[in-house]
């Protein structure tokens, strides 16, 4: 028989490359994704004939209880979450109630259906915020700059808790920031790359972005779920730190996205205030010792190959949308 995986979350970028990966590995995966009006399946479209999708919501009890006992999974692996972090200022009550509460409702699900679930949940580099430490590492104290960063801070300890009540296998990987062609626009690297390849193609003519000087601990997102799988894999429980312990500046990352299609991101990036954070988390840069250690994981892309990756894709999509050679002036 093979192992039943159920993926929350699985439309996001970490949901399509932990499918992938589950099924290359012969698991039946399952996963569940919010009702909407709109199809949101584009991240899993070339995986939906190999998975079984199921409609819930991290806000309602009820629908989780269901969805385990229908799927009666050996791993369940909770991605989702309202994970843009400016949005959580505009909507933290929300971002408390999905991205933290939201964990409780997974973990009772779990602890009223079967404790012999596995459970992986995401937890963030942004629950350091303001770091006590450099680099961060699974002992480093928490301090989250943002209601999104709080919220995963309470997600985070609440799964810790639940392990130690209840002996149920409950992990979290504290994952550092890890990107992909399959990111959401509204993030600043996607965000990033896409406007190289609009302004490379005579769409575009301008890019506005916020802080330059901040620094993060960019990893490839492909690798990261294989940290994923391989912390359930383990005979007990523990929480991780992922990343690829190097830091680089937003203005790294624009530098060579720029470079990499023969051009000086001076002659277009504008620093807009706008895109400020009301409370800037200025360094992230993780310590993965551990993981390497205990799990064996190591990261196989790069910082400048996972930046160009971006930008070809992103060059690629819009070549083959045929949206190419007017000109067209947008702050993307």
């Amino acid at each position: 028989m093979p192992r039943t995986a159920l993926i929350t979350g699985i439309t996001g970028q970490d949901g399509s490359y932990l499918a992938e990966l589950l099924l290359s590995k012969g698991y039946e995966v399952h996963g569940a994704h919010r009702r909407a009006s709109t199809d949101t399946l584009e991240r899993v479209a070339h995986l939906k004939d190999r998975l079984q999708l199921h409609q819930a919501d991290l806000l309602d009890q009820a629908s989780l209880i269901h969805l385990m006992r229908d799927i009666c999974p050996h791993e369940v692996y909770n991605l989702a979450a309202q994970s843009f972090v400016p949005t959580s200022w505009n909507q933290p009550i929300l971002t408390g109630e999905c991205t933290g509460l939201g964990v409780t409702r997974m973990l009772e699900a779990i602890r009223l259906v079967d404790t012999g679930i596995r459970f992986y949940q995401a937890s963030s580099s942004e629950m350091f915020g303001k770091v006590q430490e450099v680099p961060q590492r699974e002992t480093t104290p928490l301090y989250p700059r943002s209601p999104y960063g709080v919220a995963k801070v309470y997600g985070h300890w609440i799964t810790v808790n639940y392990r130690e009540s209840y002996g149920m296998f409950a992990c979290s990987g504290i994952l550092f920031n890890h990107e992909s062609p399959r990111r959401g626009l509204e993030f600043v690297t996607r965000k990033i790359t896409h406007a190289v390849a609009r302004i490379k193609l005579g769409l575009q003519d301008e890019l506005r972005l916020g802080n330059l000087q901040a620094k993060r601990d960019w990893g490839f997102a492909g690798d990261y779920v294989r940290a994923m799988w391989l912390m359930m894999q383990q005979p007990e429980a523990d929480d991780y730190v992922i990343g690829t312990g190097e830091t680089h500046s937003v203005e790294e990352f624009v530098t060579i996205a720029f470079s990499h299609v023969g051009l000086d991101y001076r002659d277009y990036v504008t620093v807009d205030p706008k895109f400020y954070r009301p409370a800037e988390v200025d360094l992230l840069w993780a310590d993965p010792s551990k993981a390497q250690r205990e799990l064996g994981w190591t990261m196989e892309v790069g910082f400048r190959e996972l930046v160009t990756m971006m930008v070809d894709a992103d060059l690629a999509a819009l070549q083959r949308s045929g949206r190419h050679g007017g000109s067209k002036r947008m702050a993307a």
